[in-house]
């Protein structure tokens, strides 16, 4: 417990500073519909409480969650297809890759074209954005055992069966996490992406909301609510990480 809190001192010092230079730089400005103080935003966040958490919140969380768990089983599915079979992976491999090069800006307003301002418009936003990663971390995981170590169990008469859970899986368990804490993050921004261009709630929508408002704190206390959600979510991924990774120590 010291050895971490040790560890993330310097974060601590360096947010410490950045948010104090913030807060000078917006004192000097004067200007809160441009540049809103750290202390303008957490006062306008508790202002705004009673819709942000009551309302908001529960609907961006909603989208989030069904991205991220569509992501993951897409994801870990492709992964293990790509493995098992050279020939899909030749084939689809390259369709990832450019997937991943439309903007998703520019798709957004035709999902919310074919779907209206129902959830689907934004959880195909989220999809788009995180089963990528997903996909290519645990494959590069499945790939990284090595030839010797399966050639070793075939020896001792192993399947492909038996290969897959007793070597591959584990090997692949901490390039899982590590996809799953980069995808937590990228699934909220892909969930706010979509509200922000047309939705009917979520915080992605009331942010854009405060902008026609020009309640520059108001834009900044919904991505300040994600931003902390997303650490408290990555947090606990890494907790469970130390607790199922037990052979790697402490992370």
């Amino acid at each position: 417990m010291k050895q971490s809190c040790k560890n993330s001192l310097p974060s601590l010092i360096l947010v410490f500073i950045l948010l104090f230079g913030w807060q000078l730089g917006a004192m000097q400005m004067n200007a809160a519909y441009i540049l809103p103080s750290p202390i303008q935003i957490l006062q306008r966040l508790w202002e705004l409480r009673v819709p942000l958490f009551t309302a908001h919140l529960p609907a961006t969380m909603l989208v989030t969650g069904i991205g991220l768990a569509i992501s993951i089983v897409f994801g870990l599915a492709l992964a293990v297809l790509m493995d098992a079979k050279p020939g899909v992976q030749r084939a689809i491999y390259p369709i990832v890759i450019a997937s991943q090069t439309i903007p998703t800006t520019a798709l957004a307003p035709l999902f919310v074209l074919w779907f209206g301002y129902s959830i689907w418009s934004k959880v195909l936003v989220t999809v788009l954005i995180t089963f990528f990663p997903i996909t290519i971390t645990v494959y590069d995981g499945l790939q990284s055992v090595k030839v010797e170590m399966i050639e070793l169990l075939t020896t001792f008469g192993a399947n492909k069966r038996d290969i897959f859970f007793k070597l591959k899986l584990p090997a692949t368990l901490p390039y899982f996490f590590s996809a799953l804490k980069m995808a937590i993050p990228m699934s909220i921004i892909g969930a706010a992406i979509g509200e922000w261009l047309g939705a009917q709630s979520g915080l992605g929508y009331f942010s854009r909301r405060m902008l026609t408002q020009l309640d520059g704190a108001g834009v900044f206390a919904p991505i300040v609510l994600l931003s902390v959600i997303a650490m408290l979510i990555v947090g606990m991924i890494s907790v469970i990480e130390k607790k199922v990774i037990r052979w790697r120590g402490d992370l």
